[in-house]
């Protein structure tokens, strides 16, 4: 799909059933006249995630939507990288939040562990993989990664997941404490702030 390009009233599958991540794309891709639903909205089923990358998830997630729906997809895959913890959690961000998700226990959980470890060095990258798959079985990947420091006790109720506990370099609040104006700082011709944005970015440029 070298050169495929959207244009408004297409429509695009979100292939997510986070209302998260769905918040944020819809943010983002508001001003583009796309027909967006996302994976959740149609019923589709939640493929399980057993690649080792990031980009191996997004795009086992893309395509599965793509596939179901005949529609082009867009997936995400993204996660927070420690490390101090050797990288971890990274593709199983979401898993140590257990299910029902409960991020105020991940995030205790990556505490924790820093502790117990004794850690000094608190550098973390937050990493976003987004995959655009077409029914055809070709894809495109855009790939955003968010440098910056996990700071304790985590402090704001905005954004999502590890957001509380994670400040950008270059910035003193944590993602949680910023709007999600703030948090992706996205604007045409604009890397963007978050990792989502940084790889949105690219997408854009690529794509609409």
């Amino acid at each position: 799909m070298s050169g495929f390009r959207l244009k408004r009233g297409d429509r695009l599958v979100l292939a997510t059933h986070n209302k998260g991540k769905l918040a944020e794309f819809q943010d983002m891709l508001a001003d583009f006249g796309l027909d967006i639903v996302s994976a959740g909205d149609l019923g589709l089923p939640e493929p399980e995630e057993t690649g080792t990358t990031f980009i191996e998830n997004a795009r086992l997630k893309a395509h599965a939507a793509a596939k179901a729906t005949g529609q082009i997809a867009l997936s995400d895959d993204s996660g927070i990288s420690v490390d101090a913890l050797d990288g971890a959690p990274g593709v199983y961000t979401a898993d140590w939040a257990g299910v029902p998700r409960d991020f105020g226990k991940a995030m205790q959980k990556v505490q924790d562990l820093l502790v117990e470890k004794g850690a000094t060095d608190r550098s973390a990258q937050f990493n976003a993989v987004l995959c655009l798959a077409s029914p055809d079985g070709t894809d495109r990947i855009f790939e955003g990664v968010a440098p910056g420091t996990l700071v304790w006790p985590p402090v704001g109720e905005e954004g999502h997941g590890y957001d509380p506990m994670f400040r950008p370099d270059g910035h003193d609040k944590t993602f949680g404490q910023m709007s999600a104006a703030e948090k992706h700082s996205w604007a045409p011709g604009r890397e963007g702030l978050s990792h989502r944005a940084r790889a949105f970015a690219k997408f854009v440029k690529d794509v609409l």
